[in-house]
């Protein structure tokens, strides 16, 4: 549920901030991404460098840092995450979100966001009783700021009460249910094929192409970002697996349709992986010699056609089978063509020619092809047209479960 979501994190001073620290670890393992804007207060209970080292990204804690504006403008600090996390939220800054106050980052990134702001509270319980922040909260619940604890018991000053911030668990599972209200995919399952296939020749040498996976991987983390169940089958890349997601590592392209199958049943299943056509009719089981330099004969074989196969699963097809093609040329009649032959819903065309960058680059132009028409989209980062893709794929099938049910 939390694979892809980005959070930004804001911890306020006070004694429970050790606590982010688990909770950091926590959405780490889940495949979330967490960014931290530390306040000078509670850089007095944790150091920057403990959050870096967790969250596995750069700290903020200055407004008005030349070099942290011009990488990373508070503005869009604010607004690049898909929820804003305060923990711990002191009276302090409570009260400054309340009362619009922006006299440092964090509170001129609460101030600044458009995002939705869940709170953690941690303070005095004499703090947590006055009327103030009690008006302050009302305040931040009537403009929908969401809250998680705090709890009851014994305080570091020595008092015992509510105001101790809310464990990790808690924070965690408050934050898990913010995205399964409004993750669009929620209680859907999603198969995605990414990399290379390797057919092998001998023990050594194989047959590949030149995929570098980024595509597939991406298309798999925006599925899971909107809250998908996500098996990725991938075979042979030098990414790392996303975190969230259920990985199958693969090599041969009957490797790779064993682990699809297996994987159904699935309401989308997204084929990016470009699968080698053919394998070697008979690999050696043995190194092949040089044998005076004279080349072996390789007899090729069809490999079997993954995308066709999931596209005719009879009651176990997906809702929504899409292909990818990669062309050299013609494209368009290319992409057109393949998605008559092999009976999925979409194509998704993009040029792979010498001098594309296409093929291990960072960005790709890609043009959806359906039974409507052709819609080209402009080139973009790959992370970028995944998650186009993911939002497509989510009204898609918002639009089948609201077709009429034959009688």
């Amino acid at each position: 549920m939390l694979a892809g979501k980005r959070i930004l994190l804001v911890l306020g001073g006070g004694i429970a901030a050790y606590k982010t620290l688990e909770l950091i670890r926590r959405l780490r393992e889940r495949g979330a991404a967490v960014r931290c804007i530390l306040t000078r207060a509670g850089a007095e209970f944790v150091t920057p460098l403990s959050l870096a080292a967790l969250s596995g990204d750069k700290v903020y804690g200055e407004l008005f840092s030349l070099t942290d504006e011009a990488e990373m403008g508070h503005i869009e600090l604010s607004r690049a995450a898909d929820l804003v996390v305060v923990a711990p939220a002191t009276a302090d800054l409570i009260a400054k979100m309340a009362t619009g106050r922006a006299d440092d980052l964090a509170s001129t990134a609460l101030l600044a966001t458009d995002k939705r702001v869940l709170i953690a509270p941690a303070m005095n319980l004499r703090m947590w009783q006055h009327p103030a922040t009690q008006a302050n909260l009302t305040t931040l619940e009537a403009r929908g700021v969401l809250s998680v604890g705090p709890n009851e018991g014994d305080m570091a000053c020595g008092e015992y009460g509510p105001g101790r911030l809310a464990e990790p668990d808690e924070i965690l599972a408050a934050i898990a249910d913010f995205f399964g209200r409004d993750a669009p995919l929620s209680g859907r399952r999603a198969l995605v094929t990414s990399g290379p296939t390797y057919e092998a020749i001998d023990p050594v040498r194989f047959i590949a192409n030149r995929s570098s996976g980024r595509q597939g991987h991406a298309v798999a983390v925006a599925l899971a970002r909107l809250g998908a169940q996500t098996t990725l089958v991938t075979g042979p890349t030098a990414l790392p697996d996303p975190a969230g997601i259920a990985v199958v590592h693969v090599e041969s392209a009957t490797d790779m349709l064993a682990a699809c199958t297996e994987a159904l049943p699935v309401d989308v299943a997204v084929c990016a992986a470009a699968v080698s056509d053919w394998r070697i009719a008979r690999p050696r089981s043995a190194k092949i010699k040089k044998n005076g330099g004279k080349p072996p004969k390789l007899e090729l074989e069809t490999n079997p056609d993954i995308l066709a196969s999931l596209a005719a699963a009879g009651n176990a097809r997906p809702h929504l089978v899409i292909g990818f093609a990669a062309e050299t040329e013609n494209v368009i009649a290319q992409a057109r063509a393949k998605l008559a032959a092999k009976g999925c819903d979409w194509i998704l065309a993009n040029d792979v020619a010498p001098g594309s960058g296409t093929f291990g680059g960072s960005e790709n132009t890609l043009h959806l092809i359906d039974a409507g028409g052709v819609e080209s989209w402009p080139r973009m980062a790959k992370e970028a047209a995944a998650e186009r893709l993911a939002g497509r794929i989510a009204a898609a099938l918002r639009d089948k479960d609201s077709e009429p049910r034959p009688a």
